[in-house]
């Protein structure tokens, strides 16, 4: 080689380049534009068909958009009806509560003390079963360690028969 500039048409020149791997890749990229060249000969027809797929997505971005907005309006009117009809049942369900109290207070012109207080227990019975089935059930937190999370403090006062921090007694259940 003594100084001498090798031309491509040597021989010699093709089997240098052809082990060198800078060449190899730029060989491998020349070829992979001339494929994409060779698949879409005519501008015009690629960019036909890449407004087409752009139109096309966007038809279904505005698809999914609409689906989406009616599956968020569904939701919330079914959230809604849920809520609305809980509401009826439970408030049907306190009706036999309302009439028992009602004729707990007319009997109890004429009742003794006894059949009132049974009275008053049944009432309370069927107020507590009301209650059960939806769900609502009674927290009696006294003895236990105060959370705020669930308690409200009316008052703190000191006590020798419970660790400090604890409910010594309830208000309201």
């Amino acid at each position: 080689m003594n100084g001498q500039v090798r031309q491509p048409e040597d021989p010699d020149y093709a089997d240098d380049a052809a082990g060198d791997p800078v060449d190899d890749s730029a060989d491998r990229l020349a070829e992979g534009r001339d494929s994409a060249a060779d698949s879409s000969t005519d501008p015009a027809a690629a960019l036909a068909e890449a407004e087409a797929r752009a139109t096309q997505n966007w038809d279904r971005y505005l698809r999914a958009a609409a689906e989406l907005e009616n599956v968020r309006k569904r939701s919330r009117r079914d959230v809604e009806n849920a809520r609305k009809y809980a509401l009826e049942n439970f408030s049907r369900d306190l009706l036999a509560v309302k009439d028992s109290l009602e004729m707990g207070l007319q009997a109890g012109e004429n009742a003794d003390a006894e059949s009132l207080l049974e009275g008053k227990t049944a009432t309370l019975k069927l107020l507590a079963t009301t209650m059960e089935r939806f769900g609502i059930e009674e927290l009696d937190p006294e003895g236990e360690p105060f959370d705020p999370e669930y308690h409200e403090a009316m008052t703190m006062q000191p006590s020798r028969d419970a660790e400090p921090g604890s409910v010594l007694s309830v208000v309201q259940k």
